[in-house]
């Protein structure tokens, strides 16, 4: 179910909104402490590297493409003081002209805390034309392209098995400060459009709280992860921010048929608060749909792992992105 409870940031300053998101990192730093245990995820008998698990989504945390894992990505091996960076790209075609491109990177520098970012380039393709050709030139959209940038930290309040206990699953907190550079541009050029929408602001903070299990009865492994999102962002936020959050669910599901393959299903809900624009009969901004993508992952080597997947987005923009197909890689060190 979704709701737009009263907006608890009124102000648009970047300060206060980033001093919002370090004040949650360390309000939920300070409950991981109070679990605190040296190790990785699953406490390793020997200082050697793990597979490269889990992987990069697209904003630049741990996970699968656009869905978390409560997992960390690369942390701590037994006797080091920090972990080691872990750098990604994944490419997305939306067809009619339309991509996403993402180049990702995490540091995991404590057993518990993982640092991440993310750079998004949403290729508009033929939007600017449509936006011409409905409002007969009246508009020009010169802007072809949305660059968003996302700055994450996440604490692992859990680790999966802890205290003794098996069916503890591992619990991860996260704070996510998204800023979309590309929105005023746009929404000058649109004439104000965006903000007459709903589509307000520039910059927002998603908070994600994710569990994951590994469930190791069944002939092969199967992790499930599921986990819940508040978010002001218009499609991750690269149409822009609503003054409102959304509470939103999403999750996935990972089987590992070898060592070395996983196949996933994973499913993400997008918010709808925002109005939608048509004009003569051209769709502009449709309503966002949920998302859901079916993935396969191989892992190369310790290092190494690549995946490609087949997705459904329902509307972007001004088009619909189903079966649509995407890849993504990602080196630890």
């Amino acid at each position: 179910m979704k709701h737009n409870p009263k907006r608890p940031f009124p102000h648009q300053n970047f300060s206060l909104r980033f001093g919002g998101l370090a004040a949650a990192v360390a309000i939920a730093a300070t409950l991981s402490v109070a679990h605190a245990a040296e190790g990785t995820n699953a406490v390793p008998t020997k200082a050697e590297k793990p597979p490269p698990l889990p992987l990069h989504q697209i904003e630049g945390n741990g996970g699968i493409f656009s869905t978390l894992s409560a997992y960390l990505v690369n942390p701590p091996r037994n006797g080091e003081p920090v972990g080691r960076p872990a750098v990604g790209f994944a490419y997305v075609s939306l067809g009619h002209g339309q991509d996403l491109e993402a180049l990702t990177l995490t540091e995991t520098p404590l057993s518990r805390l993982e640092l991440g970012f993310a750079y998004n380039n949403l290729n508009l393709g033929n939007l600017p034309l449509d936006v011409y050709k409905a409002t007969g030139g009246a508009l020009t959209l010169s802007e072809t392209s949305v660059n968003l940038y996302n700055f994450n930290a996440r604490v692992q309040i859990l680790k999966e098995g802890e205290f003794d206990q098996k069916w503890i699953p591992a619990l991860t907190f996260g704070a996510h400060y998204k800023y979309n550079d590309s929105y005023d541009a746009i929404n000058s050029q649109l004439d104000g459009t965006l903000k007459a929408i709903g589509v307000g602001r520039n910059d927002g903070v998603d908070f994600t709280l994710y569990a994951s299990k590994l469930f190791t009865q069944l002939p092969r492994p199967v992790l499930v992860e599921l986990g819940g999102r508040a978010t002001e962002g218009i499609w991750n936020g690269l149409l822009g921010f609503t003054d409102s959050y959304n509470f939103l669910f999403e999750g996935n599901v990972v089987v590992f048929v070898t060592d070395s393959l996983a196949l996933a299903a994973e499913y993400r809900q997008q918010p709808t608060n925002y109005k939608t624009v048509a004009v003569g009969g051209q769709s502009l901004i449709g309503k966002a749909s949920d998302w859901w993508t079916i993935d396969a992952a191989y892992v190369v080597n310790k290092h190494l792992t690549l995946a490609a997947g087949y997705g459904h987005f329902g509307t972007v923009l001004n088009n619909e992105a189903n079966g649509v197909w995407g890849i993504t890689t990602k080196w630890e060190f």
